[in-house]
């Protein structure tokens, strides 16, 4: 069953009812398509060039986060940023283009290949993608305050903001807690622990930020650079569909899309994400609905621009393929050469597995 799940074919044979269905129901009850395609063709294009241009420095910004996180997760040398925005560009990509969200590791396995020879950095590189996270908790948490205040919010989304706050508080807690200091010049494998308490061990190494005040307020400044920027792609966006509503709107929809793919069921949740957003403009602001899912798909678009664009230049760089993008992530291979695993599935299934133990 697991091996059917892992089957691309099978992924796809799932999600297309739910492709359908989603379609069907937005050609039925969406709006009138004709004036969705009128909105496109008046759209400013300036305001397009400068909400690339935002989205663009939200991307830099939030690399700068997580290499200072992997700056006290690993002792030195530490990677250069440009190593560390290749690894995040390519999880963007695979973020893209793969559901559930398998980026996150795959920045991990690329960053992984570029830092040969240190055992279990693969686990406290992990731990760092986690760490990295958390950060999103307070920028994120000082924009739904704002936008409670300041606009009237869908049930559905209400509920899913309630639920999510206890889930980051409870991240929060539980990162805090878990949080260790890296323990000097080499990554250390303390004796006599088994290989799921030195994963463990070696994952706690990466919330090290959290312990350490002045870097970690260097990371949650970087992210609130991140989720500024991006706030102002969304705003600059609305203006290219003539949609001239307050900065409060933008930071509606800005919350609205994270709402929105939280669940991945499909690469982008397009669709979805595009009446999550249309709707609540039409119910709070009085936008049009046509002109609602012009500018979602448009913000989409200009999102994936970034995210796909960028990251394909950075998987050309690191030398990987499409095909190999969907291998990384699985836990089991991230700490394998992708040009040895070929190799390595001829191997004895004993020594396969010995081979395969990060650190």
């Amino acid at each position: 069953m697991r091996d059917l799940f892992k089957n691309p074919a099978w992924r796809t044979a799932l999600v297309l009812p739910f492709l359908g269905l989603a379609g069907a129901m937005l050609w039925w009850r969406g709006p009138d398509w004709n004036q969705v395609g009128d909105a496109f063709s008046a759209v400013r294009w300036e305001w397009v060039v400068a909400a690339v241009g935002f989205n663009l420095i939200s991307v830099v910004a939030r690399a700068f986060a997580w290499r200072t996180v992997i700056n006290q997760a690993l002792p030195e040398p530490h990677p250069s940023f440009g190593i560390v925005f290749s690894a995040f560009s390519v999880g963007l990509f695979a973020n893209a283009v793969l559901p559930g969200r398998v980026g996150e590791l795959a920045r991990v396995a690329v960053l992984t290949r570029r830092l040969p020879g240190r055992q279990g950095v693969w686990a406290v590189l992990v731990g760092s993608v986690f760490a990295h996270r958390v950060f999103d908790i307070f920028p994120s948490l000082a924009l739904v305050i704002w936008v409670l205040a300041t606009a009237r919010i869908p049930s559905w989304a209400l509920t899913s903001l309630i639920a999510l706050a206890f889930i980051g508080g409870s991240l929060l807690t539980v990162g805090l807690l878990a949080a260790r200091r890296q323990p000097g010049e080499h990554l250390r494998l303390e004796a006599g622990l088994g290989p799921v308490r030195r994963l463990f061990t070696m994952a706690r190494y990466g919330l090290a930020v959290l312990r350490e005040p002045v870097p970690a307020l260097t990371a949650l400044f970087f992210q609130c650079i991140g989720w500024f920027t991006q706030l102002l792609a969304v705003w600059s966006a609305m203006k290219a569909f003539h949609i001239y509503q307050p900065l409060t709107a933008a930071a509606l929809v800005l919350v609205l899309m994270n709402i929105a793919t939280i669940l991945p069921l499909w690469p982008g949740n397009v669709g979805l994400l595009q009446a999550a957003i249309a709707i609540p403009l039409r119910n709070q602001y009085g936008v049009a609905l046509a002109k609602g899912f012009a500018f979602g798909f448009g913000l989409q678009l200009i999102e994936a621009s970034v995210g796909i664009g960028v990251g394909m230049i950075f998987l050309a760089r690191e030398g990987l393929s499409f095909a190999m993008l969907q291998v990384m992530p699985d836990a089991t291979k991230a700490e394998i050469p992708l040009e040895s695993q070929e190799e390595d599935s001829k191997r004895p299934p004993a020594k396969r597995a010995r081979a395969r133990v990060p650190g």
